[in-house]
């Protein structure tokens, strides 16, 4: 008679609810790495290594920032070294998935796209960034051009302003002198597929 096989028993990670196995693979490999050593350490014998070396490295830092000191003459104690830092870690925002956002740059793109081989329209993308608000800002486009501007959304599904026609030879001096908290460092055309700066 054949031998009744036993069910396999698999190690979850509580950290990601992953396999153990496929820890790595996951989107907090670093958040299980603790786990992973006092659990599994079978499965990833490089992790007992790493946490050997960075504990032996750990201690070595801490034997060169302590000094050897005398006290003074008189009994008082040495002064201090100046320059004591505390850094604080930026707190980073993550999506489903482990990816992490990035913060985005306050800068203004500007684009001119051509429809219909004579047509012109001006993109402006970026000024919500500084705070201002889009709707007032098509209309103040549009009144001191004589044009027709709109908010619509873009294909990254943020919104930028279109105004009809190639305006971009004045826009760069009326953002700066409309809003003065937009520097002219901040904006940005767009030439060729290229990002090149307005100033």
């Amino acid at each position: 008679m054949a031998e009744k096989t036993q069910p396999v028993r698999v190690l979850y990670c509580p950290v990601c609810s992953l396999p153990a196995e496929y820890c790595e693979f996951g989107p907090d490999f670093e958040k299980c790495k603790p786990w992973l050593i006092e659990n599994a350490p079978d499965l990833y014998p490089d992790l007992i290594k790493e946490a050997n070396e960075k504990e032996a490295n750990k201690v070595s830092e801490q034997l060169q920032s302590v000094g050897i000191s005398s006290a003074g003459s008189d009994g008082s104690a040495p002064a201090p070294s100046g320059g004591t830092s505390t850094s604080k870690k930026e707190e980073v925002k993550r999506l489903p998935g482990g990816k992490i956002k990035k913060k985005e740059k306050q800068e203004v793109v500007i684009e001119k796209v051509v429809r219909n081989k004579r047509k012109c329209v001006t993109i402006v993308k970026g000024l919500e960034l500084f705070g201002i608000k889009l709707s007032d800002a098509s209309k103040k486009l549009g009144k001191k051009f004589a044009t027709g501007a709109s908010v619509v959304k873009g294909p990254t599904e943020k919104e930028q302003i279109d105004v009809q026609g190639d305006i971009s030879y004045d826009i760069v001096e009326f953002i700066t002198d409309t809003w003065p908290d937009v520097p002219e460092t901040a904006i940005y055309f767009i030439e060729d597929g290229r990002k090149v700066p307005a100033a």
